[in-house]
């Protein structure tokens, strides 16, 4: 998927009034995902997206790649993942959490299956919620 095609769903996702809206939710939320994930993981994210969207993840990783070297990202809930995407996009939590839930379905699209499958294995379950692949399997958990 390409850049303009991704930051055009999760603008009709999200009902944001412009794509520069949306750019900047999709960058926030990619930003906080990666903090979240295990580095490896995330790097594999990464070279599935376009490299304008593969950016924000990387410098995620690198940037944490500069503190103690850990196999996993960090460990945060829902709160904290909104908290830090409101942040990053300018926007309130509510706002926050509808686009992340937008950018994740996009991602959902853009991403190999069993990538998908394995970030939502990596995920809390109430950030996994927020997955398409997450709600399918939320009744099962």
């Amino acid at each position: 998927m390409h850049h303009d095609e991704i930051i055009g769903k999760v603008q009709a996702l999200s009902r944001l009034p412009d794509r520069g809206s949306a750019d900047r939710a999709t960058r926030a939320v990619l930003s906080t995902l990666a903090e979240r994930l295990p580095p490896g993981l995330a790097g594999h994210v990464a070279a599935q997206l376009p490299p304008t969207l593969a950016g924000p993840m990387r410098q995620a990783t690198d940037s944490a790649a500069d503190g103690p070297v850990s196999s996993s990202g960090e460990r945060f809930g829902l709160t904290t993942f909104v908290g830090r995407i409101a942040g990053r996009a300018e926007t309130d939590e509510n706002a926050a959490l509808r686009e992340a839930a937008a950018v994740l379905e996009v991602l959902d699209a853009a991403l190999a299956p069993e990538l998908t499958e394995k970030v939502a294995g990596a995920l809390p379950a109430d950030i996994r919620g927020l997955l398409p692949v997450g709600r399918a399997t939320e009744d099962t958990d």
